[in-house]
């Protein structure tokens, strides 16, 4: 039977990744298929597979199709984790795709892959009347779902 398995993330700094997702996620590096190009990462509390990291040598996509979404409670807990993860490495992109009042900050890890941080208690499915064309595909135009 088919099923999802795990994102995987191309890095350039095998690493350098390990060290600012598992501290960014509280994940740990398991053994499992470790390789020179290849690092598993499970959950901390022994609840599995969470994240891969694959070394690539392609540079990473500008405006990626596929991206994590971080979940956050609230705006004030958003603001700490921002914060929290550019300590780790992580820095800010300057989004020109940002709604009036996003539910979400785009962020770029050490090997520049962007991923978002999203305060749920403004996300369209939470109720605060977040920007929900903003939440589509990077690529699509602003107003188009």
């Amino acid at each position: 039977m088919l099923r999802l398995g795990i994102p995987v993330i191309g890095v350039t700094d095998l690493p350098r990744a390990v060290t600012f997702w598992t501290e960014a996620l509280d994940l740990v590096a398991a053994e499992e298929w470790r390789s020179e190009t290849w690092r598993t990462l499970h959950h901390a509390d022994g609840s599995g597979r969470a994240l891969a990291l694959m070394l690539s040598d392609y540079p990473p996509e500008p405006r990626p199709r596929l991206h994590l979404d971080l979940f956050t409670d609230s705006a004030e807990e958003q603001r700490a984790e921002v914060g929290r993860l550019t300590a780790l490495g992580a820095r800010p992109v300057d989004w020109e795709l940002y709604p009036p009042q996003p539910d979400f900050v785009v962020l770029a890890d050490p090997d520049d892959n962007l991923f978002c941080v999203v305060d749920l208690s403004n996300a369209p499915s939470g109720g605060g009347g977040g920007a929900l064309t903003a939440r589509t595909a990077p690529d699509v135009p602003p107003g188009r779902s």
